[in-house]
């Protein structure tokens, strides 16, 4: 099993909405180096750390765990969609997506709360200028942040 942490904008899907919904597609994902890890690296099975981000207080909110194998995200067909991708092809798209379904909330762990950590200090999320919505978390730091800062 593999970790993740994933980003989601409160406002667009929130870890409320996941658990109201039970699973939710991934979609939006704009940047290459996410989609790579959502397409080749994750598995079904793996979890995520749910993350709220562009938001007043960004931080974790709860645990989703990946529930499907990768397939075309379609909002990059939709012309109306923000995440319209003119140049995407719908006999070889561009841009994946994948389900996740919702495993629980969690006890909220602010940015700033992770930051102040140094057994995290070299993870992905707190290095400067990332900005990607899908990263990996090494199997020390979820342990680390699942027991020691949340006590699951």
């Amino acid at each position: 099993m593999q970790y993740w942490l994933m980003k989601s904008e409160p406002d667009e899907v929130s870890i409320g909405d996941l658990e109201r919904l039970g699973s939710v597609p991934w979609f939006g994902v704009r940047n290459y180096q996410a989609r790579n890890f959502l397409r080749d690296a994750m598995n079904v099975g793996d979890l995520a750390f749910f993350y709220h981000s562009g938001c007043a207080e960004p931080g974790i909110a709860g645990i989703c765990e990946v529930s499907s194998e990768p397939y075309p995200d379609a909002t990059q067909f939709d012309p109306a969609s923000p995440y319209h991708d003119p140049k995407s092809p719908p006999d070889k798209p561009r841009w994946l997506l994948r389900d996740v379904r919702f495993v629980r909330r969690t006890p909220y762990q602010t940015l700033t709360e992770l930051r102040a950590h140094a057994e995290l200090a070299n993870m992905r999320l707190l290095a400067r200028g990332n900005r990607l919505s899908i990263m990996p978390v090494n199997e020390e730091e979820w342990a680390f942040i699942t027991k020691q800062l949340m006590g699951l």
